[in-house]
């Protein structure tokens, strides 16, 4: 891990890392410095109904520079990866120079690597899919995977398996095969300034509870409550870390303290998710390490 490099004001900048790592706050100090809009990308900030549990940025940030693609997907809409490209294809041709940040590797891969053209999953096949999931867990799903497929994808997170079951499911050809036929990305890596930023578990394990104690004190517990009517638990907003624990809460099923534990040590298991994503597919991304931002 080195500090901070030179950044040129001509190139897309990317900057990716763990949550509450301080993604955020490298982001809005490049765009005030030098120019350009901050473009989300994260698979949970770009619902509307969580800013706070979500950490989106602040009314002020957004005053302090122009921000796109936070809150802008109603909470029972589904949103992928390929609606994500969609929707940044336009910044990136027509906008500012763009400073794209997140957590969802995912995100940044398919920008990079390219993302293969796979067709809309039914929605019969996602209802057995979600039902499956609820009744027998991963490992149901697992089996039915082609070997290919599960050596590819991370097999401990139940999207990730979840998605590559529907995709076999509903096409006949695995997840790895169609992968295999990716076309060219969005913005190569050689592109643009690409910074992956690195926090250790020592480092990030106090500023994760400190960041949901503040959460707790911004009204994070009003934004469940008023998420409470219509709660589905299978919608992908609904993924929020710290959502489900919060309705729990509130549906007296738990203490507050209770829940704050769970919330907490979901954001640390999230954390470590990330952090190995990060290792296993950004070789060529240039660290930096977060207590020198």
């Amino acid at each position: 891990m080195t500090q901070l490099p030179h950044i040129s004001p001509d190139r897309p900048v990317l900057i990716a890392g763990p949550t509450a790592s301080g993604k955020s706050a490298l982001a809005l100090r490049i765009a005030r410095d030098q120019g350009g809009v901050i473009v989300n990308a994260d698979a949970i900030q770009v619902y509307d109904n969580w800013r706070v549990l979500t950490a989106r940025p602040s009314p002020e940030d957004e005053a302090a520079a122009p921000h796109r693609l936070y809150g802008h997907v109603p909470r029972d809409r589904d949103y992928s990866v390929g609606h994500w490209l969609r929707d940044l294809a336009p910044l990136l041709r027509d906008g500012p120079r763009p400073i794209i940040i997140g957590g969802t590797g995912l995100y940044f891969t398919a920008l990079t690597e390219g993302l293969a053209q796979i067709p809309p999953t039914p929605p019969a096949i996602r209802a057995l899919a979600n039902d499956l999931m609820a009744r027998e867990g991963c490992a149901a799903l697992l089996a039915d995977l082609d070997p290919a497929t599960r050596d590819r994808i991370d097999t401990r997170n139940p999207m990730r398996v979840q998605r590559a079951w529907e995709v076999q499911r509903a096409t006949g050809r695995g997840l790895a095969d169609w992968q295999d036929d990716t076309p060219p990305p969005l913005l190569p890596l050689d592109h643009c300034t690409a910074l992956l930023v690195e926090a250790d578990k020592d480092w990030l394990t106090p500023r994760i509870e400190r960041r949901f104690d503040a959460m707790l004190r911004a009204g994070a517990l009003d934004e469940a409550r008023a998420n409470l009517a219509g709660w589905q638990p299978d919608l992908p907003s609904s993924r929020a870390i710290g959502a489900p624990e919060l309705i729990a809460h509130l549906r007296g099923d738990t203490s507050l303290d209770a829940a704050r534990e769970a919330a907490t040590i979901a954001t640390r298991q999230f954390a470590k998710r990330q952090r190995t994503w990060f290792r296993a597919r950004m070789s060529g991304w240039h660290r930096i390490a977060a207590p020198d931002l």
